[in-house]
């Protein structure tokens, strides 16, 4: 049984990529940090690129200069900087070249020496400047192409613009009285209106930790590879550095073996990939994949391998070429959060938080309190005129003013979607302000207007306004559906209008329809066609995100409230079997059916009362306290701003579980121009659904991971306009959407001209020249 278990959720969901997110400062799409008057440029924005680090350093400046609550030269006789710029590297140089244009009073500060990183390049190591067309904002510019000639390059535009560097290490930034004070490390400070942090992801080299790693024939960087020729050397790491590093040395001579501790690269560039391949193959280089170096001795190493067996590998030198850690302490010191860290306050945030989402879902269930019989919040509430019962009833029975005004003051579920339909429309409006696509702009209209129309406006406002003018009391539609009253009122429940909540949320996630005292017609055969047809074939033709992404009320919230919160999911493998919680979901719900099947179908009062119990009474073990009040509500919402806005929809809805199975059999992909990918990660930082989209990527494979949302956060962060929504065609193509999600690739159409615009439209429906 565990063996079959497991190659189902290896089929389903583990079998795919699942890379981590390194930490990292929390910095605004602007740079701006909660530091008010810091600002972070460089490749600790997410992006390693030249181009876009001078872009970032110098685009600082530029906002710096509109602030309305900046003023120039207004600290001259006290001695208090207009700015000061941590780090000389490209970014700071950028930075540092814009304020001498501006005039501004500013110092820059280098604890090394300029450029520092790019110094510890290895020697000739070819300059990776895409994209070509990109002219980053500022005036530094690049034509370089390899390592030796780009110093060169920099140090001729530093000197032309008379730029100087101080040396000197700041430990650490923090606000006084509405200045910065910066703290170098000789106990001096300094003080300056605004701050740029530039020093890039120049932290301590990560160490293996292992025996001998001290000893002087281990480095973690390499300078000349023609040093070590006909040396037996061995480099530890699998990223860009390390394939490199390795690359180079085989080239001049030596020879290599390349351990990594996976068993494919995920973070390298295709190019590099393929030369060490390469390489490997004409017998120049050794690949040790799944491999752990154990011990460091004066003339071998000690390899555990794949097989688990330790190996001593003949051994003259060793390059622990594994990165850097990310200098998150002095963002710590300065009071600038870090992705990731839980500090006592954040603790306390999440658990105030999910009190107030424990007592709003609740309220709304407010048949009890923590599934005990009795405790009737919405009527302790009513009982002391609190609001919303002091709300005036105004308006003639029966009209739309009175039906809204009664239902605030006695339907706690009406109060309570008032509230959801509101968040959803204020934070989808700041949605499509902030993320300027055509996509964003579709998908959040949609989200809102199914949010607003068919999950308010028709269970709350029309079909009751219709229901006392006389609708719903003849059989008909409303019998099929289990919305028919009796025109006396002796029969039926008006209340029931809320059944209309399914001709959008499907089973198995809104199961109330189907399990009910009796069989409801109307619902069992438009939920099978909705759930066992309908959806299947969208999703078989746009992917589990057209449901997920595009209509569900769950999804609405995420990808409007939870906007902004997306980088805050957990990435990993053991974060993605988690997402099987959803399955086991899934099969109590199968179970439960067939036993309301039988309920309906045997004779047995006792049994057919204690199924519906179990599904829907309010008590402790019920399906509606633990899954729906609890798992989807309480604890799914309490997470909103601590682990992403789709810890419900990622790992427990039993809807998205039975929708990853048929997404396995999906037309729809993200597509990957390889070429353009620069390896930076952030792609899958900013999915929260947990997919390692870089992995799929910067190999140029199609993401099929079932996961998918449709958000399209991945498609408009890319830096590099890598990505693309589409589908595979029947003859085996690539179709691409129309919709645009990427500004990078808006941009570039906007460039082309009107024939290479036809030719690319033609291209993405799929068509050939």
């Amino acid at each position: 049984m565990q063996n079959i278990i497991s190659r189902y959720t290896n089929w389903l969901h583990t079998r795919w990529p699942a890379g981590g997110v390194e930490k990292s400062p929390n910095v605004n799409e602007d740079g701006s940090t909660r530091l008010k008057g810091v600002r972070v440029v460089g490749d600790l924005t997410g992006v390693p690129l030249l181009k876009f680090s001078a872009d970032t350093g110098a685009k600082a400046v530029l906002s710096i200069l509109e602030e309305s609550d900046f003023k120039p030269g207004a600290g001259a006789d006290t001695d208090i900087y207009d700015l000061v710029i941590v780090g000389a590297g490209v970014s700071g140089l950028s930075a540092a070249i814009e304020a001498q244009k501006a005039g501004l009073r500013y110092v820059l500060y280098e604890a090394d020496e300029s450029f520092s990183t790019i110094q510890n390049f290895p020697r000739k190591k070819p300059i990776y400047t895409y994209p070509s067309e990109m002219e980053p904002a500022g005036e530094l510019r690049f034509e370089s192409k390899v390592k030796e000639d780009l110093l060169q390059e920099l140090k001729a535009q530093k000197e032309a613009h008379g730029i100087e560097t101080t040396r000197a290490k700041v430990e650490h930034i923090e606000r006084e009285g509405g200045v910065l004070t910066v703290a170098l490390a000789e106990g001096e400070a300094v003080r300056a209106q605004r701050v740029i942090v530039a020093i890039g992801r120049t932290g301590n080299y990560r160490k293996l930790n292992v025996p001998g790693e001290d000893l002087d024939k281990v480095s973690n960087r390499l300078i000349d590879a023609g040093e070590h020729a006909g040396q037996k050397v061995m480099v530890v790491g699998g990223g860009d550095s390390a394939l490199e590093a390795a690359i180079a040395l085989s080239e001049a001579g030596a020879k290599v073996t390349l351990s990594y501790r996976k068993a494919e690269f995920s973070r390298a560039k295709p190019d590099n990939v393929e030369r060490v391949k390469e390489l490997a193959a004409a017998g120049e280089l050794t690949l040790l994949m799944s491999s752990q170096l154990q011990e460091i001795h004066q003339d071998h190493v000690v390899v555990c391998g794949e097989d688990r067996e330790d190996c001593q590998v003949e051994n003259d030198y060793v390059f622990t070429l594994i990165g850097r850690e990310p200098p998150l302490d002095f963002f710590r010191k300065s009071s600038i959060p870090v992705t990731g860290d839980w500090s006592p306050k954040i603790w306390g945030g999440l658990i105030a938080f999910m009190l107030l989402m424990t007592f709003l879902y609740h309220l709304k269930a407010y048949k009890s309190f923590l599934g005990i019989e009795g405790t009737n919040l919405w009527q302790i509430f009513a009982s002391r005129q609190w609001f919303p019962f002091n709300i005036p009833v105004l308006g003639e029975q029966g009209s739309l003013l009175y039906t809204f005004l009664n239902a605030a003051r006695h339907d706690p579920g009406f109060t309570f979607a008032l509230m959801y339909t509101t968040v959803i429309v204020v934070f989808g409006i700041r949605r499509m302000r902030r993320r300027k696509t055509p996509y964003v702009k579709l998908q959040t209209s949609t989200l809102m207007a199914v949010q607003v129309i068919p999950l308010f406006i028709l269970p709350y406002l029309l079909f009751p306004y219709l229901y006392h003018h006389g609708v719903f009391t003849n059989g008909g539609f409303g019998q099929w559906f289990g919305m028919t009253f009796l025109s006396d009122g002796q029969g039926g429940d008006p209340n029931q209008f809320w059944r209309s909540f399914g001709f959008i949320l499907a089973w198995p996630l809104f199961i109330y329809n189907i399990f009910t005292e009796a069989p409801i017609w109307g619902w069992i055969i438009f939920g099978f066609i909705q759930t066992f047809v309908i959806i299947p074939l969208i999703v078989w033709r746009w992917g589990k995100g057209a449901y997920c992404g595009w209509i569900c009320s769950c999804g609405a919230m995420a990808e409007t409230l939870g906007d902004q919160h997306r980088h805050k999911m957990p990435h990993g493998p053991k974060w993605n079997r988690l997402n099987m919680i959803g399955q086991w979901v899934l099969a109590i719900a199968f179970v439960l059916l067939a036993l309301r099947i039988v309920g309906w179908l045997t004779p047995w009062e006792g049994f057919d009362k204690a199924i519906a119990g179990f599904i829907d009474k309010n008590e402790l073990l019920s399906y509606k306290v633990l899954i729906d009040l609890w798992l989807a509500g309480a604890i799914g919402y309490g997470l909103y701003f601590h682990l992403s806005g789709r810890v419900w929809c990622r790992f427990a809805c039993p809807l998205a579980a039975l929708m990853h199975i048929y997404a396995r059999f999906s037309q729809f992909r993200i597509f990957a121009e390889k070429k353009k990918c620069i390896s930076c990660n952030v792609c899958t930082s900013v999915c929260h659904q947990g997919i390692d989209i870089m992995n799929f990527a910067n190999k140029g494979l199609p993401m099929e991971d079932p996961e998918c949302v449709r958000c399209s956060a991945c498609v408009q962060s890319c830096p590099t306009g890598v990505l693309s929504f589409g589908r595979l065609s029947r003859s085996g193509g690539v179709v691409l959407d129309r919709l645009a999600a990427s500004p990078i690739q808006m941009q570039e159409l906007q460039d082309l001209t009107p024939v290479d615009q036809f030719i690319s439209n033609a291209r993405k429906r799929g068509e050939t020249f």
